[in-house]
């Protein structure tokens, strides 16, 4: 996992609207939240969510058990400079996705775009899933976007590992059972298109 070091740089230097996975709203995640997690009383936690404003929607959409996890105090700043009094209403995580202390099975709704594609070892990858298995309820819902396999091969200048839907679900194992997954066509700030495959899943156990 990369240094908090690093992203403290990236936040603290560039505007949010600048980096190059930054999104006016994060269209497909909110509906496939919105389509499994329709108790409003739905614990979500958005995983690396940083500065994204995935929080934003998924407050004005009545979704009120809100917690955002991210290595960057910068990241987590700017979210909370931008809801203003809203983010009151929300947990904040300053912590590392793979060290965090989460409660155990204390989440419906897992969501991750664009961190678990930055895991590049083994341990990493197996230290997320024993994350997932005890932070999210049996029955809770897990989604994952990473880069699709013509993606790019860095960003923010670190390398990433790239996933087909069925290689992305393959690193979770039985334990989850695959719902289905979607691809998604990202423009970034500067007009460059990359290629996100989102995979979800429902956790069994």
């Amino acid at each position: 996992m990369q240094s908090k070091a690093h992203w403290e740089k990236v936040y603290s230097s560039k505007d949010e609207a600048e980096v190059s996975w930054f999104q006016e709203h994060a269209k497909l995640s909110l509906k496939l939240i919105q389509n499994s997690a329709v108790n409003k009383n739905a614990s979500i936690i958005d995983v690396g969510g940083g500065a994204s404003t995935l929080v934003d929607d998924l407050l004005g959409n009545g979704y009120r058990n809100l917690t955002v996890l991210d290595l960057s105090a910068a990241a987590l700043a700017k979210a909370q400079n931008r809801l203003g009094e809203q983010a009151s209403n929300v947990t904040w995580l300053e912590a590392n996705v793979i060290e965090a202390q989460y409660p155990h099975h204390g989440y419906d709704v897992w969501h991750d775009r664009a961190v678990f594609h930055f895991l590049n070892t083994l341990e990493e990858r197996q230290a997320y899933v024993k994350a997932v298995l005890h932070a999210v309820k049996p029955g809770g819902l897990v989604i994952v976007a990473t880069f699709a396999e013509n993606g790019p091969t860095m960003c923010s200048g670190l390398p990433v590992k790239r996933y087909s839907a069925d290689e992305l679900h393959e690193e979770f194992g039985e334990p989850f059972s695959l719902l289905g997954h979607e691809k998604e066509s990202h423009q970034t700030p500067n007009g460059s298109e990359q290629h996100f495959v989102y995979c979800f899943c429902r956790k069994l156990v």
